[in-house]
């Protein structure tokens, strides 16, 4: 046990170790409140005093959620050594997260996001203090989780931190190789002169290395053999770097090197992320200082994202799900603009469901009015537009990701080799959940937008019934002035009861189209069902989660194992068998992943995409129906205005007659009564309103029409 006049702890309670300084998880003697104390060793006494001290100096003066706390300059008490007193983070550091096979391509989205805004919060407080850290990398940010169960990641281990201002330049050489930038990797590992002077945007290039390792689980710049054995090929590849490039590796002994400028497709990020992503990985891994971007551009590029909103979008012409991330501000015409990117629809073409419900998106409302989306309950992205058959998540096999045991029992190999095959397994584990969650999306959106042409069936077909009751209650009106002489408005009255009866037999037609329409949208609607059921039944992934549940059993048996010196003949014999087993498990869950996830998977693709091009087809289907009744619509609205003129002018002949009879003497002799046009005026007068009636319910069922076959102007909710 060792401790200082307020702190104990014990020296097998070691956090880490550097080349100063041990780090212990210590506690509060009077409060037993756990902290961390970083004791200072015999070397770091070596160093020039204001170097031992500048580390105290730097943590005095920060203050931020995103640095680790220092509390605390106390001694031992025998032997008077230097003891930091700093907040402890339980949950270890961002490096033993990624080391975690779990991780093993990279952090989820989510996390990434946490990470990058911690980094970037805690690194702005550094440079509004003046500070530069010169050692920033994933076993540098500790984790520790919040009282809500939230991640939240701290700078830490400023031994090599000290004062600069932007313009300002050091010339003394810190940090760790994988992580430097490459003028100081040329004097600090290669030992060659170097006589450049280093700024601060040498934090900045340790940076993206340490956010690229964060989204992708692997280091950027990796020389055959690794960065410690091949120490000339990775200056090599750090200083011809092309511009833009984010990442470069060398896969075979004296092999070309191979540049890439974009992330690895086994990376969690989305596309939407990864778009704003790579650009500020491509500015601050730049070799040139004078290219590289300066803090405050990368606060700004960075708070730019971080700023941003997710919008979830499931594009059912792609069978894939798609991150928006748009400011709030912004108007939801940017969001339409945002959704072409990434599939390709144009702003015209995309129509929406939210819950199954049509959205009417407005293009000059901000995009705060867009409903809040998650990845399980995204807005559905329908294209008016013809499509080609969906492609569907493009993914890499894990198999191809399983390195192989060596027959002989080597436990550090053997580890390794566990590492990197639970690793792939997890990954399995994931894409198995994905390709199923797509699955489940791809037959909802479609299942809703069927559901929604069916209702609209339904209205038209109701409608176009009435419309029809009223035509056939009309034209089966017989005029009730017979004997009324030739006149041109009868004349015109019978034109008028022929275009009345090709109304008719068009909607007629209309219906008898809508009523086999309907019957084939409810059987696609019955094989969407059945096919979500199946989704639902689908075991797959209790499978894969079993086999890597048991295989990390093992893995954690092999961890332990490669801390000792050797196994005895039996516990020898029981790894050997462990690693039997753990092949084993892993064929097991790669074949459960191939065969009842990702052949499924595509097979459903094929399938899917048949019934899309049904659903465009019935759609356009349902669109030629609504033109045909707007038509029936112009034809009723010009027969009611022609019935109003002819009642009108018989009216008027009316009126005229009753004035000359009564102006008239009365007949010499007894006469048949003058005809009498007013059954003629009763029969239009009624004719005239049925066709009112007619016109009204047919310009309500052309709005419906007109819903479902013209795309929303633009989004908003």
């Amino acid at each position: 046990m060792q401790s200082t006049a307020n702190y104990l702890w014990h020296t097998g309670d070691l956090l880490g170790q550097g080349a100063t300084a041990s780090v212990y998880k210590a506690r509060n003697k009077k409060s037993g409140e756990l902290v961390a104390v970083k004791v200072f060793n015999a070397a770091s006494y070596l160093r020039p005093h204001e170097v031992q001290v500048r580390e105290f100096e730097v943590l005095r003066k920060l203050n931020h959620q995103n640095i680790v706390k220092l509390f605390a300059v106390e001694e031992t008490g025998a032997s008077h050594q230097k003891v930091l007193v700093m907040e402890y983070c339980s949950s270890g550091s961002l490096l033993n997260v990624l080391e975690s096979p779990e991780h093993a391509f990279g952090l989820p989205e989510e996390e990434f996001l946490v990470v990058l805004r911690c980094v970037v919060g805690g690194m702005n407080h550094l440079r509004e203090n003046g500070v530069v850290h010169r050692d920033i990398k994933p076993g540098n940010i500790m984790r520790l989780v919040g009282d809500q169960g939230q991640s939240i990641y701290k700078l830490t281990d400023f031994g090599a931190a000290r004062e600069l201002e932007d313009d300002e330049k050091f010339v003394s050489v810190y940090g760790t190789e994988e992580y430097l930038h490459p003028d100081i990797y040329k004097r600090a590992v290669l030992r060659k002169p170097q006589q450049k002077a280093f700024g601060v945007s040498v934090d900045l290039w340790s940076i993206g290395v340490t956010l690229y390792h964060a989204a992708t689980g692997s280091l950027p710049f990796v020389p055959f053999g690794g960065p410690r054995r091949n120490k000339e090929t990775m200056y090599r590849i750090i200083t011809q770097k092309p511009p833009g490039a984010i990442a470069g590796m060398q896969r075979q002994e004296n092999g070309p090197l191979e540049w890439s400028y974009s992330l690895p497709g086994t990376c969690q990020l989305s596309m939407g992320l990864q778009n704003q992503l790579v650009p500020i990985l491509a500015n601050i891994l730049e070799v040139e200082q004078a290219k590289c971007w300066g803090f405050d551009q990368f606060f700004a590029e960075t708070s730019d994202i971080l700023q941003r909103v997710i919008v979830h979008v499931f594009s059912l012409s792609q069978a894939l799900l798609h991150h928006i991330f748009v400011h709030a501000h912004n108007t939801i015409s940017i969001f339409q603009e945002g959704v072409c990117g990434q599939t390709g629809v144009a702003p015209q073409d995309q129509e929406y469901l939210f819950e199954g419900h049509l959205c009417v998106l407005e293009p000059g409302l901000s995009a705060q009015h867009i409903a809040h989306t998650t990845a399980s309950n995204p807005l559905t992205l329908f294209s008016s537009a013809s499509e080609s058959p969906p492609a569907g998540l493009a993914f890499r096999d894990p198999a191809l990701d399983v390195p192989k045991f060596v027959p002989k029992v080597d436990l550090q190999s053997d580890y390794s080799t566990a590492k990197g095959i639970l690793g792939a397994g997890h990954q399995a584990l994931r894409l198995a959940r994905t390709l199923l969650a797509g699955q489940e999306l791809m037959l909802r959106g479609l299942y809703w937008f069927v559901e929604m042409l069916q209702a609209t069936g339904r209205k038209t077909l109701d409608v176009t019934q009435t419309a029809l009751l009223f035509l056939g209650s009309s034209l089966g009106t017989e005029s009730s002035a017979a004997g009324v002489p030739e006149l041109p408005e009868v004349k015109k009255a019978a034109e008028l009861r022929s275009r009345l009866q090709t109304l008719a037999g068009v909607l007629s037609r209309c219906s008898h189209s809508v009523r086999e329409t309907q019957l084939s949208l409810s059987a696609l609607s019955a094989q969407l069902v059945e096919s979500r059921d199946q989704v639902h039944s689908n075991k797959s992934i209790q499978q894969i989660q079993y086999c890597v549940d048991k295989m990390c059993v093992i893995y954690k048996q092999f961890k332990k194992s490669r801390q000792r010196p050797g196994l005895g003949y039996n516990e020898e014999q029981i790894h050997k068998l462990d690693k039997v087993n753990f092949s084993h498990l892993a064929k097991r869950l790669l074949q459960a992943f191939q065969e009842e996830c990702a052949q499924k998977y595509q097979a459903s693709l094929v399938t899917y995409g048949k019934w899309l091009r049904v659903v465009h087809e019935t759609r356009t289907h349902l669109r030629l129906i609504g033109c045909s009744v707007a038509a029936c619509n112009t034809e009723a609205q010009g027969a009611q205005e022609s019935l109003s003129k002819i009642l009108d002018l018989l009216s008027h002949q009316l009126l005229q007659d009753r004035t000359r009879s009564a102006q008239a003497s009365p007949p010499l002799t007894a006469a048949s009564p003058s005809p009498k046009p007013e059954g003629l005026i009763l029969h239009m007068q009624e004719l005239c309103e049925s066709m009112k009636l007619l016109a009204f319910d047919l310009q309500d069922n052309n709005r419906i029409i007109e819903r479902l076959s013209r795309a929303p102007p633009a989004p908003g909710l």
